[in-house]
């Protein structure tokens, strides 16, 4: 029995995950014919159906933040899911990469809490031959993640404050996938550069996207 999702659906072996439910669903409605919710308890909206090629997927969201995301995704483990991509955004401190570009996680470091928990010590990898199929799918650039507790800052020293991409989750989720045994992936688009926010229109233009390269990453078997 989950704790925090009351599945109202099936739970596809294949799933994208993302932290905002708002963009869970804007993924569902892009990426499945004919979405259906299968969660909105605690606001953790989810989504199952079947993509254009007739496979079965789950969306995701997990809401902010490394505890409630390995929380989520314990529970959507436990009810079936075997492989999962996170769809996510960070932070770049330092001059680059640009607004709106994609990185294709190839190592987080875990700097948080909760992938400490986990038992990640230094950097946390993804699963290699999911991370292949992600970046041969998505214009992307193989990068490092710094995941932090908090949000980084861009004004100076702090938590989070070195130059690099840094977010709130990727070490948790790829270190949930190694505890388990779950193959997990990762890519994200900078939403936001030295404190200047990308516009929202963008942003999830280069999120859909990047939901269609994950599609294609889970459907390359």
């Amino acid at each position: 029995m989950p704790f925090y999702l009351r599945p109202s659906a099936p739970t596809a072996p294949d799933a994208l995950i993302c932290g905002d439910p708002a963009r869970a669903l804007a993924i569902a409605q892009r990426v499945l014919v004919k979405p259906r919710m299968s969660n909105h308890n605690r606001g953790l909206w989810g989504y199952y159906g079947e993509t254009a090629r007739g496979r079965a997927l789950t969306v995701q969201a997990t809401g902010i933040g490394a505890p409630s995301a390995v929380a989520v995704l314990t529970d959507s483990i436990r009810l079936g899911v075997g492989r999962m991509i996170r769809i996510g955004t960070c932070a770049a401190l330092g001059g680059s990469p640009p607004l709106g570009s994609t990185a294709v996680v190839t190592a987080a470091a875990a700097d948080d809490g909760a992938s400490r928990a986990l038992g990640a010590r230094g950097e946390v990898r993804p699963d290699d031959e999911l991370t292949a199929r992600l970046a041969a799918a998505a214009d992307g650039s193989p990068a490092t993640v710094r995941s932090a507790d908090l949000v980084p800052a861009d004004d100076g020293p702090g938590p989070g404050g070195a130059p690099g991409l840094h977010d709130l989750q990727t070490a948790a989720v790829l270190g949930l996938g190694r505890r388990l045994g779950v193959p997990t992936a990762a890519a994200v688009v900078v939403r936001s550069l030295d404190g200047r926010p990308l516009e929202d229109e963008p942003l999830e233009a280069a999120l859909l996207r990047l939901g269609d390269a994950a599609v294609a990453a889970l459907a390359d078997t």
